[in-house]
């Protein structure tokens, strides 16, 4: 057996009745995006965003799967300007014109629903806007290479190809991951590749697209705090999440937004 067949046998397939739980998990996840999208303007802390997330997920039945999760303190990541994922919230007030990714899991019913999104506190640059829109572009291209018989290789050629094309980087040092009952499990969904590489994709995985992408160059570094994980360059970083499936005929995203706020929220 190659290792391309040994990978793809360590993939989990989920049932008909899984699908639907991780549907349920997915929409409370995208409806805690919706919810938070009136509340990221200037002057607001980013603590007070999370606990809002809290709250929602809590009142509909749900958990913060972030919260204690290796010890992880908050239950979601916010992220500003330069950091590219994992931001820990806190006493930071937005300012006008900041670029914010809010990551949310909400455990429902023993699945996970993971998905992220940008918010602008205020006007964000004309740079910054279109990082921002090429970020979930790319990701949706990666999203549409999901398909029976596919490969994670087309996934990350997909999204490599249009963020390079632009003179952005695709973020090296993190990738998607299978999800289920479990938050993290094979495989690893990486943001850049090559069509037809890795493994092959059957009905019933599920997994999440989640490209991180830089203005500048790819590399990064993690913060003394052990989570925060910021541009080396100080550049702006970007990232959109969907947790999706393979169909018999395609892919599902149970993430998207019930209120349509899915694309990049900017004025």
């Amino acid at each position: 057996m190659d290792q391309q067949s040994r990978e793809t046998r360590r993939i989990p397939l989920h049932t008909a009745e899984d699908f639907a739980a991780l549907r349920r998990a997915g929409r409370l996840a995208a409806e805690t995006l919706d919810m938070i999208a009136p509340h990221v303007r200037p002057g607001v802390t980013t603590q007070a965003l999370d606990t809002l997330c809290h709250d929602f997920m809590l009142a509909h039945g749900a958990v913060p799967a972030t919260l204690g999760y290796r010890d992880y303190p908050k239950s979601s990541c916010i992220s500003i300007n330069h950091v590219v994922c994992h931001g820990i919230p806190g006493e930071r007030v937005l300012g006008d014109g900041d670029i914010i990714n809010i990551d949310v899991t909400a455990l429902l019913d023993g699945w996970h629903g993971d998905t992220s999104r940008m918010y602008v506190a205020g006007e964000a640059s004309t740079k910054a806007r279109l990082l921002m829109d090429v970020t979930y572009q790319a990701m949706m291209l990666g999203v549409g290479a999901v398909r029976p018989g596919g490969t994670l290789g087309d996934i990350g050629h997909a999204i490599q190809t249009l963020v390079e094309k632009h003179r952005f980087s695709v973020v090296r040092d993190f990738c998607g991951h299978g999800i289920g009952r479990e938050f993290h499990a094979p495989p690893n969904v990486l943001h850049f590749g090559r069509p037809g590489e890795g493994p092959v994709l059957q009905p019933g995985m599920v997994f999440t697209i989640e490209p991180m992408v830089n203005a500048g160059r790819p590399e990064v570094k993690v913060l003394d705090d052990g989570w925060t994980a910021v541009t080396r360059d100080r550049s702006l970083s970007a990232q959109f999440e969907h947790m999706v499936g393979v169909t018999e005929t395609g892919v599902e995203i149970f993430t998207l937004s019930p209120a349509g706020l899915h694309k990049p929220h900017h004025p």
